[in-house]
C-alpha cells in the first residue's frame, strides 16, 4: 500500500491547523466547470471578480497550447487526479509528469509535483516546484500556504514569515495567515510583532478572550504590567455582561498581588450573579490567601452545598482543591470533610460520590471508601467501576456472602458483564452450593458473544465441567470441558481435570495423556498435574514412566496429599517394590485421617475402604 501524498504534506505543516486544505475540492470544481485546467486553479486570486468580469477575462485570454495539446493535457491531468484519489501514486505521478511535458508553466501541475517530491524525500526539488507554482500564479492562496507550511516544518521561520506576510497583504480578510504569524513570532520571541499581529487580528475579527489573554501574556513577558492589566480590563469593557471575563480579571489581579482590586472585582460579579460558581471559588481563594480561614470555609460551603450550582462545577472545584492539597500540605482531612458535607445532601447523580471514593482509595482509606462506593451504587446501580472495586474488597477478605451480595444484582443491571457471573458462581461453588453455582454459570454462558473474553468463557465451561462431574453427569462434564478448550486450548485446569476424569473411567486414555502432558509441560513442578500424568501412564501400563513422574510429584509437595501418596504406592506395586508400596499406602491412610484444607483432598468411604483393603492384604486392588 502506498502512503497518501496529501498526508505527507500536512505532516510538514506543523502547528498550522488552517493549512489542512485539500486540493481535491478545487479539482472537483475543475471537473464540474469543464474549463481550461490551468485557469481554474487561480480561484483565490481575485476576490472582487464578477461573472461579467470573468467573461471578459476569458474572452481576452489566449491558450498558449494548441487544441490537441490542450486536449491531451486535460486528459492526463484529470486522469492523474483520479489515480491519486484511488491511491495509485506512482501512476498519478507519471500522469502529472506528462502534463508538465506538455505545459511547463502549468501552476497546478507544478504544485502537485512539488507535493510529490516532498513526499518522496526530495525537499529541495519539492520547494523549487512549489515556488515555481507560486510565481506562476502569485494570487493562489493554497500554493503560498503549502510553501509556508514547508518552511515551518523545516524550522526556516524567516522564510515562512516572508511568505505569510505576503499572504496577509494579499488576502486581508483572512484570519489564518495572521494566526500563523502569531505562532511564528512567538517561536522567534519577537513579542512586539506578536502584539502587532494580534492587534491586526482584533481589527479583523473583534476582541476575544484568546487574543486578549495572549496579549496579556506578551505584555507580562515584556515587563509591561500596565498594558497587561489594561488588556484584560479592555476585554471586560467590551463584554460587560460576561461574568467569566470579569472573574478572569479578578483572578489576574490575585495572581499579580492586587488583592484589593481582586476582591472588589469578585464582589461586582457576585452582586450581579450571587451563585456564579467560578466567582464564588475565586472569592474563597481570596479568603484563603488573605488568611481568613472561617470566611474561606464558609465560602466553600456556600458553593459546594448550594443545590443550584451544577454538579460539574462542584466536581471541577473539588479537583482543583485536591490538586492544591497535593501540592501543599497533603492534608486529606479537609478534603474528606468537604466530601462528607456534600454527600450528606441529596445527589442528582453519582459523580460526587465517585470522585470521593476515588480520592479515598488514592489515600489508601479503603474502609472509609466502602460506604461511599455503596452510596454510588445506591444512586447508580449500573456503575461498574464502583461495583468491581467493592468486589475486589470482598474477594480479598474471602467474604463469599459479600461477593454474592455484590454480584447477584449486578447481572440484572449489566447482564453482559461476565465477570459478575463468574465470581457469583465461584462463591456458590466454594460454599458447596453446587446447584446454585451451576445455574449461575448457565446464565453466564447465555450472555457469551463474539466480543466476550475468551479466557473467562473458557473458565466458565471448565468450572461447569467440574460441577457436572460432582453430580456424576460425566457426558455433560466432558462436553463442558471440550467447550472450555475451544475458547482456550491451553486452559490448564480444564486439561488436567478432563484428563484425570477420563483416566479414572479408563476412557480415551490417549486423549487424556495428550492433554495431561500439556499441563506438565506448562507447569513442571505442579504436583497435581504430575500426579495426573503419572496416573494416566499407570492406567496405560507404562509403569516405569509413571514412577518417574509420581516421584517428581512427591518431591514437589505431593507427599502431603493422601491421593498422590496412594497413587505412589500403586505405581511402586506395579514396579515390583511391594514393601515400598505398602509403606506409601500406610502413609496415605494416615494423611487421610488428618484434617484437610483443600476440598479436593477429602476421601470418600469407598476410596478409604479400598485403601484399607490394600494395606490389609498387602496387595494392589482396582476395586
Amino acid at each position: 500500500m502506498k502512503p497518501n501524498v496529501e498526508r505527507g504534506v500536512s505532516d510538514i505543516q506543523v502547528k498550522n491547523k488552517w493549512m489542512n486544505r485539500i486540493l481535491s475540492l478545487k479539482i472537483v470544481q475543475l471537473c464540474v466547470c469543464l474549463l481550461w485546467v490551468s485557469m481554474l486553479f487561480s480561484c483565490g486570486s481575485s476576490r472582487k471578480s464578477t461573472i461579467s468580469s470573468n467573461k471578459t477575462f476569458l474572452s481576452e485570454w489566449k491558450d498558449p497550447l494548441s487544441a490537441e495539446d490542450r486536449r491531451k493535457f486535460n486528459h492526463f491531468f484529470l486522469e492523474a487526479v483520479r489515480l491519486k484519489e484511488k491511491g495509485e501514486m506512482d501512476a498519478a505521478f507519471e500522469m502529472y509528469s506528462h502534463c508538465l511535458a506538455i505545459d511547463s508553466q502549468s501552476a497546478a501541475t507544478l504544485y502537485e509535483l512539488g507535493k510529490f517530491y516532498m513526499y518522496l524525500g526530495q525537499p529541495v526539488k519539492g520547494e523549487n516546484f512549489l515556488r515555481k507554482a507560486m510565481l506562476t500564479q502569485p494570487g493562489n492562496y493554497w500554493y503560498k500556504e503549502t510553501l509556508a507550511g514547508y518552511y515551518q516544518g523545516k524550522g526556516e521561520d524567516a522564510k515562512a514569515i516572508d511568505v505569510i506576510e505576503s499572504m496577509v497583504d494579499q488576502f486581508p480578510s483572512r484570519l489564518e495567515p495572521l494566526m500563523a504569524l502569531v505562532d511564528l513570532y512567538n517561536r522567534t520571541r519577537d513579542y512586539q510583532k506578536v502584539i502587532h499581529t494580534l492587534d491586526r487580528l482584533e481589527r479583523l475579527d473583534g476582541k476575544s478572550e484568546q487574543v486578549s489573554m495572549e496579549k496579556f501574556r506578551m505584555y507580562l513577558a515584556m515587563d509591561n504590567n500596565e498594558k497587561a492589566f489594561s488588556e484584560i480590563e479592555a476585554l471586560v469593557k467590551e463584554y460587560p455582561y460576561e461574568m467569566r471575563y470579569l472573574t478572569m480579571l479578578g483572578d489576574v489581579y490575585m495572581e499579580n498581588g492586587k488583592e484589593e482590586e481582586a476582591f472588589s472585582t469578585y464582589q461586582k460579579v457576585l452582586a450581579q450573579e450571587p451563585e456564579y460558581a467560578p466567582a464564588m471559588l475565586s472569592m474563597a481563594s481570596y479568603y484563603e490567601k488573605t488568611g481568613e480561614d472561617s470566611l474561606y470555609r464558609t465560602q466553600l460551603d456556600a458553593l459546594l452545598l448550594n443545590q443550584k450550582v451544577e454538579t460539574s462545577a462542584k466536581l471541577n472545584i473539588m479537583r482543583q482543591l485536591i490538586m492544591r492539597s497535593e501540592r501543599g500540605d497533603r492534608d486529606s482531612t479537609k478534603i474528606v470533610g468537604l466530601f462528607d458535607s456534600m454527600l450528606a445532601q441529596e445527589q442528582e447523580n453519582a459523580d460526587v460520590a465517585m470522585l470521593a471514593a476515588q480520592y479515598l482509595l488514592s489515600k489508601r482509606m479503603d474502609e472509609q471508601a466502602k460506604p461511599v462506593l455503596w452510596k454510588v451504587l445506591e444512586i447508580d446501580p449500573e456503575n461498574k467501576p464502583a461495583r468491581l472495586q467493592l468486589l475486589s474488597f470482598a474477594i480479598s477478605k474471602e467474604d463469599l456472602d459479600e461477593v454474592i451480595r455484590i454480584c447477584s444484582p449486578a447481572v440484572e443491571y449489566m447482564p453482559e458483564a461476565l465477570e459478575f457471573y463468574y465470581y457469583w458462581g465461584v462463591a456458590h461453588y466454594q460454599k458447596d452450593q453446587h446447584d446454585e453455582a451451576l445455574e449461575v454459570f448457565k446464565k453466564g454462558v447465555r450472555q457469551v458473544g463474539a466480543d466476550s473474553d475468551k479466557n473467562m468463557v473458557s473458565d466458565f465451561y471448565s468450572i461447569m465441567g467440574d460441577l457436572y462431574h460432582t453430580k456424576k453427569m460425566n457426558a455433560e462434564a466432558y462436553a463442558a470441558y471440550d467447550s472450555a478448550l475451544v475458547y482456550k486450548p491451553d486452559n490448564i485446569g480444564a486439561l488436567n481435570n478432563y484428563a484425570y476424569y477420563l483416566s479414572v473411567e479408563k476412557k480415551n486414555l490417549d486423549k487424556a495423556e495428550e492433554m495431561s502432558y500439556k499441563t506438565v509441560k506448562a507447569e513442571p513442578t505442579n504436583n497435581t498435574y504430575l500426579d495426573t500424568y503419572a496416573w494416566i501412564l499407570f492406567e496405560k501400563g507404562k509403569y516405569a514412566e509413571a514412577r518417574i513422574y509420581i516421584d517428581q510429584a512427591l518431591q514437589n509437595g505431593g507427599d502431603k496429599s493422601s491421593v498422590v501418596v496412594e497413587h505412589c504406592g500403586d505405581i511402586y506395586w506395579m514396579t515390583d517394590e511391594p514393601e515400598k508400596a505398602l509403606e506409601y499406602w500406610k502413609q496415605a491412610e494416615k494423611l487421610a485421617a488428618e484434617p484437610v484444607e483443600n476440598e479436593s483432598e477429602k476421601r470418600d468411604e469407598k476410596e478409604l475402604a479400598l485403601l484399607k483393603k490394600k494395606i490389609a492384604n498387602k496387595k494392589y486392588y482396582t476395586k
